[in-house]
């Protein structure tokens, strides 16, 4: 019979290769970014979110914060490398005006993190109190990731059109949810994953729902010429493709 602690980690390799393929999706958009030598109207706002929510999961799954987490830690750590190429790759080719806003929120979201780091490690004491304060400010970061496609979500409904709701990205944001929510469920318990990620995998599955009921809509809707609706470019203010553990 199977452990609990083989089928965790079992599970928990799963969840790493998920988030792993949903850290790299965002790459095409990048290499179009270089070739181009611009990054036109496209915004870094999820990657500057999506570097604080991976630092605070990886300091999260730390030992002395919330131990036998390894697994936590080792994708969140892939994510933080992946979301620093991204903005760095934007930072080349950004405008000044652009660069400095990447900069000061990057210093904001530095000092914010060094600052609970802090208060953690100096006023907190155990893993118990520890693990409450980092879980829930994880939980905070990660819902908030997961509940962005709500906007793409309505203009599914509205334009009866899936267009702007990529299938696979979708697919993959509900099975990362599904897999992490798995994890927390097995022995030894983790809330904190299994709050934000049981919402994401409700979100994911609402998409799916979403793209059942309109994906038959698609090749009359395309045909149908509402080209005012089409993006001017790839939009990275889509937070579908972003990863949560």
């Amino acid at each position: 019979m199977v452990s609990a602690a083989i089928a965790r980690n079992v599970v928990g390799v799963i969840g790493n290769i998920i988030s792993f393929g949903l850290f790299f999706s965002p790459a095409p958009t990048f290499y179009g970014i270089v070739k181009k030598k611009t990054v036109e109207e496209f915004k870094p706002d999820p990657y500057i979110a999506t570097v604080l929510n991976c630092a605070f999961w990886v300091f999260y799954g730390m030992p002395f914060v919330h131990p036998n987490s390894i697994l936590v830690v080792t994708i969140n750590s892939v994510g933080l490398a992946f979301e620093f190429v991204y903005l760095t790759i934007y930072y080349v080719y950004a405008t000044s005006k652009g660069r400095k806003k990447l900069l000061i929120f990057l210093l904001i979201e530095a000092v914010f993190f060094a600052a609970v780091v802090l208060i953690t490690m100096l006023a907190l004491h155990g893993t118990r109190q520890r693990s409450l304060v980092v879980g829930v400010l994880s939980d905070i970061f990660n819902v908030m990731m997961y509940v962005s496609p709500l906007t793409i979500m309505a203009k599914v409904i509205k334009t009866k059109s899936v267009k702007y709701m990529p299938f696979w990205l979708s697919l993959a944001n509900f099975l990362n949810g599904v897999s992490w929510t798995t994890y927390a469920l097995i022995h030894p318990f983790d809330l904190y994953v299994l709050i934000s990620n049981g919402i994401g995998a409700i979100s994911g599955l609402i998409q799916l729902i979403l793209y059942a009921c309109y994906c038959s809509c698609k090749s009359e809707n395309d045909e149908g010429g509402d080209q005012d609706l089409k993006p001017s470019g790839v939009q990275l203010s889509n937070l579908n493709g972003r990863a949560a553990v």
